[in-house]
């Protein structure tokens, strides 16, 4: 008789349905479109323009997240695939599943209780999936990181106008235990951004989601006060140095910065991804920042096959409208390493906190496994032997 397969992620729809027998239901949506209408009641009007809003008339948002159904996989039976291994390497981490929490700047503020980097932390350490931590947070990166547990964290980096404050920044991250440097190429400056123009609302110049620029003393050395004594001059500081629209050679200085792994994020073509290798980059993320900076380009899942060929044996992390386990296993499909999500565990923070965001990740990758199951396909390497097809 063959033997019961050892409890696999995909469980977790059993639990729900066992807690249901006892009148126990689950306390936030399992799905994204529930949650983003939760979100919506409860997250003050400037936060959630912030976060639910993109670039222009937000066509390339939208079309990052519908381009999704222009591609399928193809199922293949008889392969047994009672336990599936999800299992993955990414930059010298061994991982329990390829999810990872993509970096949002204002995540912080998401949470009730403006803490959001920290309530984010605990759901990496209790589900296992690495949170990339922005620059941009309401708490310092130390206590970000120190909330991680046994999961490993990487630190997204808004590479500023400062070579001083830059280098500061990463040896911070690298003594806080951070595994890798993530640095982000397309957000150098603000994308044009209706919701909130119309709103006149943008909350960095509140002084949010700042202090790990208010605690680094590089940075402080440029102020004449404190940001506690005058906030307003402070901001100002930070947006004359925060944008720097980076070029090739300035990526042998970041290199020279650190012995982490460093990927870059934004590359959406093949030949910038192959240019990157000849810089000692580590890994490549494709991504077009969800469509928040820049309308009018192309769906970012219909760019990824052709970055994964250039990058050759550089990993390719992918992001970019996922909302659900079968976007995440499309995108591993086509070649992609490990899978950001952004939005759901941002509007699962708003509605539950820590416990909503471990639930909502749990669903991702419960719909992740139980795919892999039903599909045939009882590894990652599997998945992405068989690719997908155009529907």
């Amino acid at each position: 008789m063959r033997e019961l397969p050892a409890r696999q992620l995909g469980d977790f729809q059993l639990d729900i349905y066992f807690d249901g027998l006892e009148g126990r239901f689950p306390r936030y949506p399992v799905d994204f479109a529930s949650l983003e209408r939760k979100a919506e009641e409860v997250l003050p009007w400037w936060v959630h323009s912030y976060v639910a809003g993109g670039c222009g008339d937000e066509h390339t948002q939208r079309r990052n997240v519908s381009a999704f159904r222009d591609w399928g996989i193809v199922p293949r039976m008889l392969n047994g695939a009672y336990e599936r291994d999800l299992s993955v390497a990414l930059l010298g981490m061994e991982l329990a599943t390829p999810l990872l929490m993509s970096p949002i700047g204002v995540i912080g503020i998401c949470s009730q209780d403006f803490h959001g980097d920290l309530r984010v932390a605990e759901a990496a350490a209790q589900t296992g999936v690495p949170m990339i931590a922005s620059t941009l947070t309401m708490d310092p990166m130390e206590d970000v990181a120190a909330r991680f547990g046994a999961t490993p964290g990487l630190f997204q980096l808004y590479t500023p106008r400062d070579r001083d404050l830059a280098a500061s920044f990463v040896q911070r991250a690298e003594r806080a235990g951070f595994r890798a440097i993530v640095v982000t190429l397309d957000t150098w400056t603000t994308g044009w951004r209706p919701r909130d123009l119309n709103a006149a609302s943008f909350p960095q110049l509140r002084g949010y989601c700042l202090e790990n620029y208010f605690t680094d003393e590089t940075f402080l050395r440029r102020l004449s006060a404190s940001p506690q004594e005058d906030l307003k001059a402070a901001t100002r500081e930070w947006i004359d140095i925060w944008g720097n629209s980076l070029q090739w050679d300035d990526l042998d200085w970041l290199r020279s910065l650190t012995d982490l792994p460093i990927a870059l994020k934004g590359i959406c073509h093949p030949d910038d991804a192959r240019r990157a290798r000849d810089h000692g980059i580590d890994a490549i993320y494709c991504s077009n920042h969800g469509g928040r900076q820049a309308n009018g380009g192309l769906a970012a899942i219909d760019l990824l096959p052709d970055v994964v060929e250039a990058a050759g044996d550089m990993p390719v992390i992918f992001d970019s409208g996922v909302r659900s386990g079968s976007d995440v296993a499309k995108a591993l499909a086509m070649g992609a390493a490990a899978v950001g999500v952004g939005r759901p565990y941002a509007y699962a923070l708003a509605v539950g906190g820590t416990d909503g965001v471990v639930q909502q990740l749990k669903s991702i990758l419960a719909e992740l496994d139980l795919l892999m199951a039903i599909d045939g396909y009882p590894t990652i390497a599997d998945l992405r032997k068989a690719g997908v097809r155009r529907a």
